[in-house]
């Protein structure tokens, strides 16, 4: 991952961690179609996210990338 994914992935990672958020939502504001800032689609293939029905979650994979020191 890219020095400039990891903290884009953070914020993800930490706007979803706060409260629900469907996959229409997400979409809405974390898809991108620059191949340079794939923030999505790195939370999604490292883990970091799943969707449990119309919602997105945190896993815990992700819980445990958010607790690692920068």
């Amino acid at each position: 991952m890219t020095d400039t994914l990891t903290p884009l992935i953070r914020d993800l990672l930490e706007w979803l961690d706060k409260e629900p958020r469907t996959h229409a939502e997400v979409m809405d504001g974390w898809r991108t179609s620059c191949p340079r800032l794939p923030v999505w689609e790195e939370a999604t293939d490292n883990r970091y996210v799943a969707r449990k029905g119309t919602l997105v979650e945190v896993t815990d994979r992700g819980r445990a990338f958010l607790g690692e020191q920068l």
